[in-house]
């Protein structure tokens, strides 16, 4: 979308609302990644699950996407089709998802350890993960776009891993890409303003090697260019004074992964 839509009040509830039946199916997710389930299982949870809680799976279908979310295993970056692939201990398997919720949409990633996974991957999952949240504290009205990518980039270079540049963050809501594109790189003090009423996606896409991708003969999934792991996290949030209001939340996924 080349649009900036800015919210009212009304509608970032509406996405809110969204935004909650997509955090819930995240936590069911999470019950579900074990060694020995396909990725295409999971994916006919999600679109069980979105239809019983009144929605449609804002992915299926988009721009001719054939699932309900997208399934990145292991060195894929995103985008990747479910399928017959079993999980299997010690991979690391993106779940990035949306929800239509009476027009409102939703979108977030998480990625999961699957049983034991190597001090490496763990690193890569947590460091991905504390970059997403050093770049929402930056998403308040007043600081700009390039705040936002710094912020993330700062965090991830202390590790050497590489930042995907191809693949960016972007305006969410009332499409499931609107503008302002989000990249995970840039200045500080950069880019498009932050104004009250703007929603976006923030997703750090960080990998254990290079940065470079390769695009698949799909024509959707991306994967590393050499090889190695890659970890990708996604949340919402409303641009506020002061603070952000983040719309959407990873509770449910940690509270099951605390118990296994």
């Amino acid at each position: 979308m080349s649009k900036v839509y800015y919210k009212t009040e009304e509608q970032i509830e509406q996405i809110r609302e969204s935004a909650n039946v997509l955090s819930l199916l995240l936590g069911e997710i999470a019950k579900e990644v074990k060694p020995g389930i396909t990725t295409l299982s999971l994916d006919k949870l999600a679109y069980e699950f979105i239809q019983d809680h009144g929605g449609t799976p804002a992915f299926l279908n988009y721009q001719g996407f054939p699932h309900s979310l997208c399934i990145s295993v292991n060195d894929q970056i995103v985008h990747g089709f479910p399928s017959d692939y079993v999980l299997k201990d010690g991979d690391i398997v993106s779940v990035d998802g949306g929800v239509n919720l009476n027009g409102f949409i939703s979108d977030s990633a998480y990625t999961f350890g699957v049983g034991e996974i190597s001090e490496e991957a763990r690193q890569l999952l947590d460091v991905t993960k504390a970059a997403l949240y050093k770049g929402l504290d930056c998403a308040v009205a007043g600081k700009r776009v390039g705040d936002i990518s710094f912020a993330v980039q700062e965090h991830v270079a202390r590790y050497n891993y590489g930042i995907v540049r191809e693949l960016v963050g972007h305006g969410v809501g009332l499409h499931l890409h609107e503008k302002p594109e989000i990249p995970n790189y840039g200045k500080r003090g950069s880019g498009p303003k932050l104004e009250e009423g703007l929603v976006i996606c923030i997703e750090p896409m960080i990998n254990a090697g290079k940065a470079g991708v390769k695009f698949w003969d799909d024509g959707w999934t991306v994967s590393t260019i050499d090889g190695r792991l890659s970890a990708h996290f996604e949340q919402m949030v409303a641009v506020r004074k002061g603070k952000p209001d983040v719309l959407l939340t990873f509770e449910h996924v940690e509270e099951v992964l605390s118990k296994k």
